[in-house]
């Protein structure tokens, strides 16, 4: 989950690694720290706090270099403190090392070289890590880094500067993420591909167990086993631009404003086809009519912001595919006892693809011979290697933390995939694909005009921002997205928000209502509308200030609320891709109004690449 960037070229590796680490900032914040290489001349700053703090500590005492590395930490061992910042240098000063991931075995080594003397500076596996390579060298780097890899249990991203090699460093990957790049007389790495824009599109995403050197020459590579491999690079689509705030005072609303066009993106060529207005997946969907045909299970695994679009999944499942539907976070998905078999589809939803989790849910479900697929935004991420099925979300970057436009196209396209099985099984008639199709293209525009009403809704906030709490509420669908709706909510604001189906007020949530806790109830004008409308009441009766999403056009909610926003009416099935939005948009204008800092929330990380 923490930030890593490295470089080896002509150019100021301060400037790169820096730059780099800015950009990687929302993989954790809570210290910074960089090495740099001139000769074999090691200089080390690092700092508590943000990457702008350790930006002012070089001002006053600058470092050089033309090979370098940073990392930005979000702390697992050891707390917050300088001592604990990457990089880490072993005790005998042979091995500057940062890292992500955890080392699950560095008390047991940190006791056994305890025994010989050896004294850490640090709480971290990282330090010990540093040491066991260093013990390990002897003029050999990558026997030495081999050696240590076989002693180490756990996952980690590393990358090693060795003190006496000034041309060269190494990256490991056994879990977390790393990627690589090159461009003439220079070579990169970082933890995302947004870090390595700048400079080259042309990237290398390391494999489990690779070890790569890293020189002016470009990239060697090679297995734990020592055996060299071909360096295969892949082009990706984006570009830097995608990467950059602009004018926006953060990543968030950007992300937020961009949803109409993740959403165009998402259903381009993915509608249309031969017979005109028609879903098509033919080109992207890896499975044939025999197997969908065979298919009598459906499983959405995923975590967060990724399972409540997999629970607006499940519903559409429920309804069009004819299949047992199982929609479960990918923590719970591994450690219980599901049937899964040749029978079944399993759908692995990730914006990175490096969810730790999901990856070890695709394993186990792969290895009981499960047909799997990943929606990812990323398409040479892990989960997608690891699958080798894969529906793109095509939302670019996301740089924000709380996922916005990728849950935007995470809804897209999973509805279509629903609708895609449903139409090979015969559920979904033509007229009804008609319809949908037909709305689904005049959705970016009804997404827009949502967006438009920004300002609607920090005036909603304005009068909530001294709210204790809040409570979020939806049937069906509407429930997931008022499960989203609350996360949205206590990651960016820190106020307590929950969620709970609307049907299950009775039943215990009903107790914390008062006229503290406002109700905000995810109404839309659809089959669930009146049992919808009559929880809101019982809700009204214990005095509980009610905020409305509701469909244009509906006179009645006014009776029941203190206040509505309004999204454009659709079909019933694609309510989510609305409503969701006043939501995003709702906990922005709260957060911003409180003060919080909204790209880099407290405690969190965008990807979480560790258990």
């Amino acid at each position: 989950m923490c930030g890593i960037m490295g470089y080896i070229g002509p150019r100021d590796a301060a400037k790169v690694v820096l730059g780099g680490l800015e950009c990687l900032e929302y993989r954790g914040y809570d210290s910074a720290g960089i090495a740099l290489a001139e000769g074999r001349k090691i200089g080390i700053s690092k700092c508590v706090g943000s990457v702008a703090n350790l930006k002012a500590q070089l001002a006053k005492n600058a470092l050089s270099g033309k090979m370098g590395m940073g990392h930005t930490r979000w702390a697992t061992h050891g707390g917050v403190t300088k001592e604990n910042a990457h990089p880490h240098v072993d005790p005998d000063g042979k091995v500057v090392l940062i890292h992500n991931g955890i080392v699950e075995n560095f008390h047991e080594l940190g006791e056994e070289f305890a025994k010989k003397g050896v004294r850490f500076a640090s709480e971290t596996d990282t330090e010990v890590a540093a040491f066991l390579i260093s013990s390990l060298y002897q003029n050999d780097p990558l026997l030495a880094i081999r050696k240590a890899c076989a002693r180490l249990r756990g996952s980690f991203a590393f990358v090693i500067l060795f003190t006496d090699i000034d041309d060269r460093y190494y990256c490991v990957r056994k879990g977390p993420p790393l990627i690589l790049g090159a461009a003439d007389g220079e070579a990169f790495c970082a933890s995302d591909a947004a870090a390595l824009l700048p400079y080259t599109r042309n990237l290398l995403f390391l494999e489990d167990e690779e070890i790569a050197e890293l020189s002016a020459e470009g990239i060697a590579l090679y297995g734990f086993d020592g055996t060299p491999k071909e360096v295969h690079t892949k082009t990706v689509d984006w570009d830097a631009s995608m990467t950059s705030k602009g004018m926006y005072p953060h990543f968030m609303l950007k992300e937020i404003e961009e949803q109409g066009n993740v959403l165009r993106q998402t259903l381009t060529k993915r509608i249309g086809g031969p017979e005109g207005r028609a879903i098509d997946l033919e080109e992207e969907f890896p499975f044939s009519r025999e197997d969908v045909a065979r298919f009598r299970r459906i499983h959405f695994v995923a975590c967060g912001t990724s399972c409540h679009a997999a629970m607006v999944a499940g519903r559409l499942a429920d309804k069009f595919t004819g299949l047992d539907v199982r929609v479960e976070t990918a923590s719970e998905y591994r450690s219980g006892s599901v049937i899964c078999d040749d029978q079944t589809l399993a759908v692995f939803v990730s914006q990175s693809g490096e969810t730790a989790d999901t990856l070890a849910a695709a394993r186990q479900a792969r290895a009981k011979g499960a047909r799997c697929l990943a929606v990812t935004n990323v398409v040479n991420s892990s989960l997608a290697r690891e699958v080798g099925s894969v529906l793109e979300l095509c939302a670019g970057p996301e740089i924000g933390v709380a996922a916005t436009k990728t849950f935007m196209g995470q809804l897209a396209a999973l509805t279509l995939l629903v609708l895609w099985i449903g139409k090979k099984k015969g559920n979904l008639d033509r007229e009804k694909e008609l319809r949908l199709t037909e709305e689904f293209a005049r959705l970016p525009l009804k997404l827009e005009n949502v967006i438009a009403q920004g300002e609607t809704l920090r005036k909603m906030a304005e009068g909530c921002k001294d709210a204790f709490g809040f409570l979020f509420i939806g049937r069906g669908a509407s429930y997931a997205i008022a499960l989203e709706g609350a996360l949205k909510l206590k990651e960016i604001s820190y106020v307590h928000a929950e969620a709970h189906a609307a049907g299950e007020m009775k039943h215990g949530p009903i107790a914390i209502l008062d006229v503290h806790l406002p109700v905000v109830a995810v109404v839309p004008k659809d089959d669930l509308y009146e049992k919808t409308l009559s929880n809101i009441q019982e809700a009204r009766a214990r005095n509980a200030p009610i905020i409305a999403i509701a469909s244009e056009g509906d006179e009645d909610i006014f009776r029941f609320s203190d206040d509505c926003f309004f999204v454009p009416r659709t079909e019933n099935e694609l309510t989510p891709i609305l409503t969701v939005v006043p939501l995003q948009l709702f906990a922005y204008h709260l957060a911003s109004l409180l003060g919080r800092e909204i790209d880099r929330p407290r405690n969190l990380a965008k990807s979480v690449t560790v258990e």
